[in-house]
Parts: C-alpha cells; structure tokens; sequence
C-alpha cells in the first residue's frame, strides 16, 4: 500500500508539488544482513551513494535531490515539512521516499530504526536547516531536479512513476 502526502511551501521550507510517498511493509527484511538487502534492491533500482545510519532529530531538508529512506530496523515517528506538518509512523519494513525541498525529522531517538537512506543515480546530497538565506538559492536547486527513471524498491513498476509523472 502506497501513501502520498502533499508537503507544501510553509515560509520556511519549500515543500515540493511531488508527493511524499511512503510504503508500509514494502520490503521482507531478512534475519540475517537485514542492511545489505535493503542497500541492495535500492542499488538495483538506481538508487546509490547509500548510508546506514538513524534518522536526524532536527528538521533539515535536501536540495539537489530527491531521497528514499528504507527502515530495516525499529520503529518511530518521522515529521515532514516542519513543525506543524504531517507525522508518519515508520517500522521495519517500510520504505519513505522524500522529495527534494520536503523537511523531515526524527521525532523519537535518532537511533530507534536503521535505515539505509539513498539517492537516484548516486546523486550527491546538501544539507538544509530552514536558516535565513538558505532560499531562493534552495528553490531553483529544487525547480532542475530530474525526476528519477525508476521507483527504488519497484523499479520501472513502481508507485513513484505514477505519482511523480
């Protein structure tokens, strides 16, 4: 089951027009190297320069791209587009896809899920804070962003070409 959630301009945080998508029990994660899989089938959909790492507790945002976050462990509540925007609970299992200028945090610990967080076609990232003088540097960063050729967990069959097309 796929979920989009419009993340608009707040003044602070340019939201995109692209959804956020999230995928509830997207991935089987395995018992054993349960990182390694999920790196895996986000390698084999484009979706690269990856990290294993938790969820960051402050509001940031990226501007060269977009992301997708694959939990393979834990469970917690993630926020997207600043401090009035949705909650989203996230476990094992279940894969976020974030578009570029969608703010996101880590409402729990920041260790309490793994995730394996990546980019399409291993594009570099930035990090944004929603600070004066980020924008509107930020926004046309955001405006030349390619929409990515495949979905990271479905490839050329999945909801994100749907969506984003």
């Amino acid at each position: 089951m796929v979920q989009a959630f419009s993340i608009e301009d707040n003044g602070i945080f340019p939201g995109n027009r692209l959804p956020a998508l999230l995928y509830k029990n997207a991935i089987h994660i395995p018992l054993l190297f349960p990182a390694t899989h999920v790196k895996n089938i986000f390698r084999e959909n484009g979706w690269t320069n990856s990290w294993d790492a938790g969820i960051f507790t402050y509001h940031h945002y990226h501007s060269i791209t977009h992301e997708v976050l694959g939990i393979y462990s834990g469970k917690t509540s993630v926020q997207l587009g600043g401090d009035n925007g949705q909650q989203l609970v996230l476990e094992k299992g279940d894969v976020l896809i974030i578009p570029a200028g969608v703010a996101h945090k880590n409402l729990g610990d920041e260790g309490d899920v793994g995730v394996i967080g990546a980019y399409p076609d291993g594009r570099d990232y930035d990090m944004n804070y929603g600070k004066p003088g980020e924008r509107p540097a930020t926004d046309m960063n955001i405006a030349r962003i390619q929409l990515p050729a495949k979905d990271p967990v479905k490839g050329i069959f999945g909801a994100l070409l749907k969506y984003w097309h």
